[in-house]
């Protein structure tokens, strides 16, 4: 099979780590690294999309406040999340992730209005299929 036909749902396996946009961007630092992590998806106590938090959006709240590390995930987050779905070909996504200039999409299932990450999908990720 063409690498670039493969569906998202062929290429990943089910699984994200999360974090909720009340956590601390200091225990969420600690998350990441121990998790060797570069983003975290963050979620509602249901589990629903909220945003994704980035080792960036760390360094960002870091040199902007000293005391950053006790601020919420909700102050550093990025709440306009790329999303794909579980369906979407490899070729669409690597597409996407290019003309957004970004380095991962949360794979996401619809609930209703809201979504449900169920995937994180990274460049790293693509490259490996490739």
């Amino acid at each position: 099979m063409n690498v670039m036909e493969m569906t998202v749902l062929q290429a990943k396996r089910y699984g994200v780590f999360t974090c909720l946009a009340t956590d601390g961007l200091g225990a969420t630092a600690v998350s990441m690294f121990r998790r060797d992590v570069s983003g975290l998806v963050v979620v509602d106590e249901a589990g629903l999309l909220q945003g994704i938090v980035t080792r960036t959006d760390l360094l960002r709240a870091a040199s902007l406040e000293p005391a950053w590390a006790t601020q919420p995930v909700s102050s550093a987050m990025t709440v306009d999340v790329v999303t794909v779905g579980v369906q979407e070909r490899l070729g669409a996504v690597m597409e996407l992730l290019l003309q957004e200039h970004i380095h991962r999409v949360v794979v996401v299932e619809r609930e209703g209005e809201r979504l449900r990450p169920v995937a994180l999908l990274s460049s790293a990720d693509l490259v490996y299929h490739l």
